[in-house]
């Protein structure tokens, strides 16, 4: 059975640089039988309410500003899956959930980005769910437990986020070896609990956590990855790393 997996997402540059992470990914994707589909959960599709994109062949969304030329030419063409939207539509109905098929959404780049070096063929059919970030963790814990059945199915559940996300605090000149404390501090914390699988404190990580607001001042970029945490069971690292001093590149599995 697949595990489902937290994605920390980085810049968008992560197409052209991929780096460690680029590389962790690869290797993780050689590891892992080849899915059936995708289901992923984005920081970058907020929405109020639960929505599923349901194109057979969605589009590749260039959601960001400033980055050079080629980032821009990227393509990510997999196709979609309509009726895994369906099926996941009526497993959250099953819990309680509920959410509509948006027809036309594209794949944003935290899907594509991190898809391109996980399986860069795009051949696998991949399948959207949004972020109703207002309602935070416990919705997401709540969403991961009722969707991990579809791990049995051969379907890969990723969460891609970031484990760190204070974008006005980065040093855009430094190296991998540089390291802020305060986003170590609180990258080491979220490990441990995981480690301990501490779900009461983890979902209270705004009060509990060390610099919890400055790493993130807001919760989209960690709410990813309670999905990805309650789809799954054993947790494991796959890769940790920062870029530009505070901007947590970590990779998480839960077998």
């Amino acid at each position: 059975m697949l595990p489902s997996l937290f994605i920390s997402h980085g810049s968008p540059m992560l197409a052209l640089q991929p780096g460690a992470s680029g590389v962790a990914l690869s290797q993780l994707a050689a590891d892992l039988p080849k899915p059936t589909a995708i289901l992923l959960v984005s920081a970058h599709w907020e929405s109020s309410e639960l929505r599923v994109s349901g194109a057979r062949q969605p589009a590749t969304l260039h959601d960001f500003g400033g980055f050079p030329a080629p980032l821009y030419q990227i393509q990510y063409p997999a196709p979609g899956s309509p009726a895994l939207a369906a099926q996941v539509i009526e497993l959250l109905a099953e819990a309680g959930l509920l959410a509509q098929i948006d027809p036309t959404r594209p794949l944003d780049h935290g899907a594509w980005v991190p898809l391109s070096l996980l399986y860069p063929q795009a051949d696998i059919p991949v399948v959207q769910l949004s972020l109703p970030s207002r309602l935070g963790p416990a919705l997401q814990n709540r969403i991961g437990h009722c969707l991990s059945v579809l791990r049995r199915q051969g379907v890969l559940l990723i969460g891609s986020g970031s484990i760190t996300h204070n974008l006005g605090e980065l040093d855009w000149h430094a190296g991998p070896q540089t390291i802020t404390p305060w986003a170590k501090d609180f990258r080491d914390w979220i490990v441990e609990h995981l480690q301990h699988g501490d779900e009461t404190a983890l979902l209270d990580y705004r009060r509990q956590a060390p610099h919890a607001q400055r790493n993130h001042p807001s919760d989209e970029h960690l709410l990813p990855l309670f999905f990805a945490c309650a789809a799954g069971e054993r947790f494991s690292l796959v890769h940790q790393g920062f870029t530009y001093g505070a901007l947590g590149m970590d990779i998480y599995r839960f077998d």
